[in-house]
């Protein structure tokens, strides 16, 4: 085995053990359930990805499960010695999503999906979550956005998440009918966003009902999110 061939399973590997723990942050969260949702990472350097398998429960995923699929989410199979180690499972149902962002934003090294009640709720009713609280003016920079409708079975929602997302600020995008999808620098990343996003939708829905928030000046979002982007925690 070539030294960078190791070098790449190592990485693999790493990804893999990093890609199934984040899975359990969006059970901790409560963001999923049954087997629901997704993490995928981008393997560094490759046109690669590492995603959960589909179908399997969250209780029963351990690293070795995980996926990887080149870029448009075709799993790789190596060679006859099998060294790319895939388990024979099929990657998510959302692969060709997953797969779509990644050829199409070279910065993104992380998506997430989840069906969280809250923001699953917003996006039922096709209606984007108005930026009314400093939390999100930090971590979206404005209102988090709706994306079109799609249907499972291509890269359409990837068409949607991109086409939305690629003049926003913001790391998520509520697609209709469907249920949020986040992006980051890393997957930790895009899970952080997945949470948050689920906390804002739930904060704004419950300020909806004792009356309508107030708005934040678009000044005062572009202060926050600049600050909170490059400064903070610096």
């Amino acid at each position: 085995m070539s030294a960078a061939l190791s070098d790449t399973l190592e990485t693999i590997a790493r990804i893999r053990a990093d890609v199934c723990a984040l899975h359990a942050e969006l059970t901790r969260y409560g963001l999923v359930v049954w087997t629901a949702g997704n993490v995928s990472a981008r393997v560094p350097g490759h046109d690669l990805m590492v995603i959960k398998p589909s179908g399997v429960s969250y209780d029963d995923l351990t690293p070795e499960q995980m996926v990887v699929t080149d870029l448009y989410g075709v799993p790789v199979a190596g060679d006859a010695a099998g060294e790319w180690g895939n388990p024979g499972l099929s990657p998510s149902s959302d692969t060709a999503a997953h797969a779509y962002v990644y050829r199409q934003m070279p910065d993104v090294g992380g998506v997430v999906h989840t069906h969280s009640t809250y923001a699953t709720a917003w996006a039922a009713r096709g209606e984007a979550i108005p930026c009314v609280l400093t939390m999100m003016g930090d971590e979206f920079g404005g209102t988090i956005p709706v994306g079109p409708f799609a249907l499972i079975g291509d890269d359409s929602i990837g068409q949607g998440i991109v086409e939305t997302l690629k003049d926003s600020n913001s790391p998520a995008v509520l697609m209709q009918n469907h249920g949020p999808f986040t992006i980051g620098k890393d997957a930790r990343d895009a899970v952080k966003a997945a949470v948050m996003c689920e906390e804002v939708a739930r904060t704004v829905h419950i300020s909806r009902q004792l009356g309508e928030p107030l708005p934040i000046d678009q000044a005062k979002i572009e202060s926050l999110y600049a600050r909170y982007q490059n400064v903070y925690g610096r």
